[in-house]
Formats: C-alpha cells, sequence, structure tokens
C-alpha cells in the first residue's frame, strides 16, 4: 500500500494506482485536471504510483497546466493538418496573445481552408482519442521521423544526450512534445483558429474564463517584430538549434555572431534616424524584466549622438517613492513594480524643468536604504539634447502623458526569439529571458538559481499587468534577441541548474531550461571574444563598457 496526500489530504491507496484513482480518492480532481505535480515532475492521469508521495493536479490555472493543454492541443492540430495536407511541412512558431502562429512553408492558407483543419480537429476531439505513451530509442526515434521526412526532428534527436524518451501517438502517428500529454483529445475542448498572414493562430482558453477561447487581440506592431526576427533568421540561415549547433561544430559561430550584431546595430540606427528627423526630446523605453532595457538605452544614446543629438540616459527606477512610504499590498510585501510606486509628480517636475533649460538636481534612490539621495551635481540639458527615460512603465499613458505628446518617442523591446527546438515545438520567449535572468543574477547579484525561479512568477504577473498592456503604444519596437545566445548563456549556469533537487518547487522551471540547452554544445571560451563590449548579451554575460568613461 502507498500513502497519498495533496494539501491536507491523505489516503492510503494499493500501490500500482493510477494518479487519477489517487486523485479522485483525495477528492482532489477538480474539472479540467489535465495532469498533476508529483514532488518536481508533471506526471500524467494514467500513470501508475508506486510510491508514497504528494500530488497536486494541473489544471489551466496553473502555468504547468497550460503547458499540458497547447501541447495536447498541438498534437491534435497536426493531426488533423496530416489527414488533411499528408504531404505538407508545417510549423509551429511564435505565440500571438493567448495562441500560438501556425504557418506551412511554401503554402498560402486561406480562410475555407483553415474552416476545415478545425472542423478536422473538432472531429478528432470528439472521438475522445487517448494519447498513447511509449518509451522509444532514440536510434528507433531518428529512423521513424527520417522516414516521416521530419529532419528537423532527426537532426535535432541526433544530439539528445539520453539513450530513451517517451514518445506519444494519437490515431497511429507518433510525436514528441518534451513533455506530459492530457490523457485523451476530449480534454482539449476549446480553442478556435484564426487567420493570420497565410497561416493561423491557434488559440487557447482565456485565462479566468476556461470555457471559451481567449479573445484575439490584433497587435500589429508586436506582429511586425516576430517577422522582423524571422526574416533575420533567413539571412542567419537558421530555423532551429539544430541550425546552431551545426554552425558551432563547423566553426562558423564567429561570423554567425557578427552578423546578428550588424543586424542588431542596423535595426538601432533606424530607430536613432526616426528620432532625429522627428525631432522628439523624450524617449521612453520600457520593456519586461531582461529584455536588455538599460544596454539598449545606452547604446541607443551612442546612436542619437551620431544624429547630431547628445543623449542623456535617465533611470524611472530614481523616480520611486521611498520605501517607507509605499503601501504594502495584500501579502504584505511593497511591489516596486507598481505604478503606484513611483512619483509621477515629481518625474514630471524634474523633466519639465529640464525641457525648459534649468538647472536641475536630479534623485538617485537607493535600492540597499529605500531610501531617495540627491547625489549628483545639477544637470542641465542642451538644445539639442535628447532625454532618454528606461523604465517598466515607459509605454503607460499616465507617464507619456506627462509630457507633450509632439515632443516624446516610445519603445518597447524585448526579446522575441524565432528559434525553434524543431519544427512542432517553439522556444518561449518567456524561458529565454528568464534563463538571460539566472545568468545575471548569478554572475553578478550574487544570486543563487533557485532564488531567481522562485521570484519568476511573480515578475511574470508584473508583466502581464504593467507592460504587455501597453506595448502597441510604442512608435518602435526592438528585438533584443540574439540567435546566438543560448549555448553562450548555457555555460555560467547549466551546472548549477542540473543540482536543483527534484523536491525543490523549482525543480520544473529548472529542468525545462535544462532540456533545451542539453540540445546545444559548448561553447569554445576564446569565441566570447567575438561578442561585441556592447552586444546586448554583455549585459548578462558580463563584459560591457557603456559605463566606461
Amino acid at each position: 500500500m502507498i500513502n497519498v496526500r495533496t494539501q491536507n489530504t491523505e489516503a492510503t491507496l494499493p500501490e500500482g494506482s493510477t494518479v487519477r484513482a489517487c486523485l479522485e480518492a483525495l477528492n482532489a480532481l477538480p474539472d479540467g485536471t489535465l495532469a498533476a505535480l508529483k514532488g518536481g515532475l508533471v506526471v500524467e492521469l494514467n500513470e501508475k504510483i508506486n510510491e508514497s508521495c504528494s500530488l497536486l493536479p494541473l489544471t489551466l490555472d496553473h502555468d504547468e497546466g497550460r503547458r499540458v493543454y497547447e501541447r495536447s492541443l498541438r498534437f491534435v492540430m497536426l493531426l488533423a493538418l496530416k489527414h488533411l495536407f499528408p504531404y505538407e511541412q508545417v510549423r509551429i512558431e511564435y505565440s500571438v496573445g493567448y495562441g500560438v502562429f501556425v504557418r506551412m512553408p511554401g503554402r498560402v492558407l486561406h480562410r475555407q481552408e483553415i474552416v476545415k483543419i478545425e472542423n478536422e480537429m473538432r472531429r478528432l476531439i470528439d472521438l475522445d482519442l487517448p494519447y498513447e505513451k511509449k518509451q522509444w530509442k532514440k536510434e528507433d526515434a531518428i529512423d521513424y521521423f527520417a522516414e516521416e521526412q521530419q529532419p528537423d526532428k532527426v537532426e535535432l534527436l541526433e544530439r539528445r544526450p539520453l539513450p530513451t524518451f517517451n514518445m506519444y501517438a494519437v490515431d497511429g502517428m507518433w510525436e514528441y512534445f518534451y513533455g506530459a500529454m492530457a490523457p485523451s483529445t476530449g480534454a482539449v475542448k476549446v480553442f478556435t483558429l484564426f487567420e493570420l498572414r497565410g497561416g493561423f493562430v491557434l488559440q487557447l482558453p482565456a485565462a479566468k474564463d476556461h470555457l471559451h477561447a481567449a479573445p484575439y487581440a490584433y497587435r500589429p506592431k508586436h506582429l511586425e517584430i516576430f517577422r522582423q526576427s524571422a526574416d533575420w533568421c533567413n539571412i542567419l540561415g537558421i530555423r532551429n538549434v539544430s541550425d546552431v549547433s551545426a554552425m558551432i561544430d563547423q566553426k562558423r559561430l564567429r561570423n554567425f555572431i557578427r552578423v546578428n550584431e550588424a543586424l542588431h546595430e542596423g535595426a538601432l540606427s533606424a530607430i536613432a534616424e526616426n528620432i532625429s528627423r522627428q525631432f522628439k526630446h523624450v524617449v521612453l523605453v520600457a520593456g519586461p524584466s531582461s529584455s536588455g532595457k538599460t544596454t539598449f538605452a545606452g547604446r541607443l544614446a551612442v546612436h542619437m549622438q551620431v544624429q547630431g543629438h547628445p543623449a542623456r540616459r535617465i533611470s524611472m527606477d530614481d523616480f520611486y517613492f521611498e520605501r517607507a512610504d509605499i503601501a504594502p499590498g495584500p501579502d504584505g510585501e511593497v511591489d516596486l513594480e507598481a505604478l503606484e510606486a513611483l512619483d509621477l509628480s515629481l518625474m514630471a517636475e524634474k523633466i519639465s524643468a529640464l525641457l525648459n533649460g534649468e538647472s536641475v538636481s536630479m534623485p538617485t534612490f537607493n535600492f540597499t536604504t529605500g531610501k531617495r539621495e540627491y547625489v549628483t551635481e545639477p544637470v542641465t540639458l542642451r538644445a539639442d539634447e535628447v532625454l532618454i527615460l528606461e523604465g517598466i512603465h515607459g509605454l503607460n499613458p499616465a507617464v507619456s502623458g506627462l509630457f507633450p505628446a509632439d515632443e516624446v518617442y516610445r519603445i518597447f523591446v524585448s526579446a522575441l526569439t524565432c528559434l525553434n527546438l524543431d519544427d512542432h515545438n517553439r522556444i518561449r520567449t518567456t524561458d529565454v529571458r528568464l534563463l538571460r535572468r539566472v545568468v545575471r543574477d548569478y554572475l553578478f547579484r550574487g544570486t543563487d538559481p533557485e532564488e531567481t525561479l522562485a521570484m519568476w512568477p511573480s515578475v511574470r504577473q508584473g508583466e502581464e499587468k504593467w507592460i504587455f498592456t501597453y506595448q502597441e503604444n510604442a512608435d518602435s519596437m526592438f528585438n533584443t534577441a540574439l540567435h546566438y545566445e543560448l549555448p553562450v548563456l548555457k555555460a555560467p549556469v547549466y551546472d548549477l541548474l542540473r543540482k536543483i533537487p527534484e523536491e525543490s518547487p523549482n525543480y520544473l522551471m529548472a529542468r525545462r531550461l535544462i532540456k533545451t540547452l542539453n540540445y546545444l554544445p559548448d561553447v569554445d571560451p576564446e569565441i566570447l571574444d567575438e561578442i561585441p563590449p556592447l552586444s546586448l548579451l554583455r549585459e548578462f554575460i558580463g563584459g560591457c563598457t557603456l559605463e566606461e568613461k
């Protein structure tokens, strides 16, 4: 017999009971349960339990539950596409709101075809077909995907360090999705498809209404920056992680870095030209955590000087209220990401005075003491000088509205990678930013990776509330993703992430990052010399010279 528990409930069951049976015995199987957490691992409802443990049901309320749902729904979509377009390549690309963009390279899908795809998906879901799970040898999987004419998976699996792994099948089609699945196709009934750019968006359930697909929010600027990233991938000659790995093996990484950095340089130059041409005096830079806002602002200042406009950088963080004056949230903690933590009146007063040509004493926020200080000499703005204000609230109308509209230029920066593991499995941009933050916090802030991982869910919540809501307010967007960065980021923290124990609440996130990094070879440390000192990546790995005089 085994003892299973969840929260305050415990039950004794026969050894070999399924996860579903255990949750039912615990009266902990809410509607919409897709899988469960067993320690730091996701276990499927049909999996058998042979030892005493704790279980936590996973629904769409949990981030990992949404990942299980998305994987399972993607499988249904791929099966439907195979039935309707058996010889076409399918590529699942970037996230679009609460969905993912899907296309067929070389084929433009029309509305009538997309309706057929959705109808076929609903037919397969109504059949409630089980997801069959089997452990395969790596060599057998490689042979299978070679026969199926999926060279992307063949190339990736050839680099897989482990000899076996779990494959899944529905109606005779086998796939590999790097994670657990729902028990059957009937578990993923809520979805819809939207036509977009010759392909479609596979839209998932809404965040707070799991009975309906999320409404599609058209974000043309966001889509344009993803299109630019895809164009850069074409210029660089890569689509998937295996392409980057091959470049490393073939000693071509140096040139890859040069071209990637040149693309960044060109995009920065174009933004600076726009600001100069439009005679803007206040540039607001915003973006989520680990997007590279600080380095971007510094590099933009360099490009503004090339345009004949010296730039002065100011951090919005220096306008925080003193910590003792900020009301704590419901959890008793002070939320420095909330707009209310900023003294907007003081910001408006100081910036307006600078724009009027006055000599101004600017504040500096001391994060150690939680107090505002005035430790620098008063500053004066030249008539041709541009102010660059960097902070997470830069696109919020409450901030941009402090200044004359005809003087403001707004920029959104984020790391929007278009690099996939393979054609059917994308790398989430949030995972890349998390890896950046883990590396930076460990190398320069003395923060253990576990601590950074533990903070990430609250960071993400703040981003959704305060940053992404306003991203379409931007006049320009800049993609800080560098297609060579993953193997570079791997070196400092890979072994540290592997040391996080399974019983840790952060094990699941660590394991997800490790799974991606496993497919990348180590980089010769000498290659790092090729990364320019002003590269966006230097903000995270060190060696940035922007602050040097």
